[in-house]
């Protein structure tokens, strides 16, 4: 699962980006926009967002292994392909991408996998999108879709990469109908699986420091490096 982490990580979940507070004008119409303006306008905020922090939950299901795994955490998340993802429950376990090499740390395991970010010609649209070269218009087909537990006061918009993505099929942005703010993101991979992050305590342009994505490997722990890391 830290691999399918990592490539999801990087493939999916700089969608989020895109939400929050979207123009008030859409989000104060009465009736339903079509996706494409309803895409275009969460674009338009995307294209402000320099920086945001929340917390999360995490629910994995299904897939090649059929499991199911609940865990939480907080995210920090910076343009141009900072992040820090911090799982705290059940177990702790950080990931650090620092613009140029990931760092997966599994503290309880003792173990440090370090790989290096994947080049604009291996990323499908998504991750083109926290590099300010994606577009939600034009790099996605986007739809309404209704989920089962859809509350009446939220949209869900599905995005369908117009390129085909290697780890995952489609993406649901969650939003809510009357400030547009994201309340979580599903994505499908592959295997069958469905990766659902529930966000809250949302805070956007906080002026994160870079000092948050620099991640000093621990003693002691067992070092595993992918091809194109320098030792």
């Amino acid at each position: 699962m830290q691999n399918a982490f990592i490539h999801l990580t990087v493939g999916l979940l700089l969608s989020f980006w895109v939400s929050s507070l979207a123009p008030r004008l859409l989000a104060q119409t009465p009736f339903r926009p079509d996706p494409t303006t309803l895409a275009s306008a969460l674009q338009q905020h995307y294209d402000q967002v320099r920086d945001f922090a929340a917390d999360f939950v995490h629910v994995y299901e299904g897939g090649a292994l059929r499991m199911k795994a609940t865990e939480k955490g907080t995210v920090l998340i910076k343009k141009p392909g900072k992040m820090r993802w911090h799982y705290n429950t059940p177990e702790e376990k950080l990931f650090v991408f620092d613009g140029r090499t990931i760092y997966a740390y599994f503290r309880d395991e003792a173990q440090v996998t370090v790989s290096p970010m994947p080049r604009d010609d291996e990323v499908g649209a998504a991750v083109l999108l926290l590099t300010g070269r994606g577009d939600l218009v034009k790099d996605f087909r986007p739809e309404y879709v209704e989920l089962p537990d859809l509350a009446s006061d939220s949209y869900a918009l599905r995005l369908e990469p117009i390129v085909p993505a290697p780890d995952y099929t489609s993406l649901i942005l969650v939003v809510g109908r009357s400030n547009l703010m994201l309340h979580q993101l599903i994505s499908t991979d592959r295997q069958g699986g469905t990766s659902t992050f529930r966000f809250s305590n949302l805070e956007e342009n906080l002026g994160i420091d870079d000092s948050h994505f620099s991640f000093t490997i621990p003693p002691d722990v067992e070092v595993i490096r992918h091809d194109g890391v320098p030792q």
